[in-house]
């Protein structure tokens, strides 16, 4: 279930909002620039379908994208529990950080946890299956896949080379829930 926690800048305990509600999840982000929508593939796919089969799938919808946002390259990212690296992985998008281009991810399988430092609130988005989710550039955020990830997602570039993120340095990711 895609889920919105909202808390103040300083205390990672106490939630000031928690929805499962998608229509308050998309008005509560937008608000801040933050695109969150609900995608549906034109065609089943099997569970761990070809990058092929699930671009094609989603094929109208991420050109639609990539008209409005520019983007140049897309592909498809999968983890699964097993892999040898996941927790290297997962250290790595664990710290705030920021993009000089906005963040696009679909996931298509599986979930993850996207934090997001708003001014004097930091909101924790949980992504599942079906749900688009656009970080504008410049945005502090990280993002944690959990300690036995399984997700795959669609990612959408400008840059054709691909994630590149300048670390804040700032140790507040430490303080708010992981997604365990």
């Amino acid at each position: 279930m895609s889920r919105l926690r909202i808390f103040e800048h300083g205390d990672g305990a106490r939630a000031r909002v928690d929805t499962a509600d998608r229509a308050h999840i998309e008005q509560a982000l937008g608000r801040s620039g933050i695109r969150f929508e609900a995608w549906v593939a034109s065609r089943d796919l099997a569970a761990d379908s070809e990058a092929s089969s699930v671009l094609e799938a989603y094929s109208a919808d991420i050109e639609r994208l990539k008209a409005e946002g520019g983007y140049q390259s897309v592909d498809v990212v999968r983890m699964r529990p097993d892999h040898p690296e996941r927790q290297a992985m997962r250290g790595k998008f664990l710290s705030e950080h920021t993009h000089a281009e906005d963040e696009v991810r679909f996931f298509v399988e599986g979930s993850g946890l996207f934090s997001l430092h708003l001014g004097d609130e930091v909101a924790l988005v949980t992504c599942e299956r079906g749900d688009l989710i656009s970080v504008p550039a410049g945005t502090r955020h990280w993002f944690d896949m959990g300690p036995h990830p399984s997700f795959a997602a669609i990612r959408l570039f400008i840059n054709p080379s691909g994630w590149v993120a300048q670390f804040t340095g700032d140790d507040i990711a430490d303080r708010f829930p992981k997604y365990e």
